[in-house]
């Protein structure tokens, strides 16, 4: 798995995780505040470009270094997210 330049943007009430080549991102990953201490992973979508090369699991690995930088949960209501996490036990601690 090739580690894919993964960019933030947050402005304190909502956020993204993305990849972007030229001026279109090839990866989205969104998510909204729920308070101080919580995020809820909306929605996730990877183009053409990306299939294949994992980056859904990276946009949700990124989200997870976050909160435990920032030490807030999160809540994956992204069906996608949600497998990704919930499926790996080493993410269990942001749930």
């Amino acid at each position: 798995m090739t580690d894919l330049n993964i960019l933030h943007e947050d402005d304190g009430k909502k956020g993204a995780f993305f990849v972007r080549a030229g001026d279109m991102d090839q990866a989205r990953m969104t998510y909204v505040w729920a308070g101080e201490t919580k995020i809820i992973i909306d929605h996730t979508e990877v183009g053409e470009a990306l299939k294949g090369r994992q980056a859904g699991k990276q946009l949700v690995q990124k989200a997870v270094d976050f909160a435990r930088e920032q030490q807030i949960k999160i809540l994956p209501l992204c069906p996608f997210a949600k497998r990704v996490i919930e499926s790996n036990a080493d993410y269990g601690d942001v749930l």
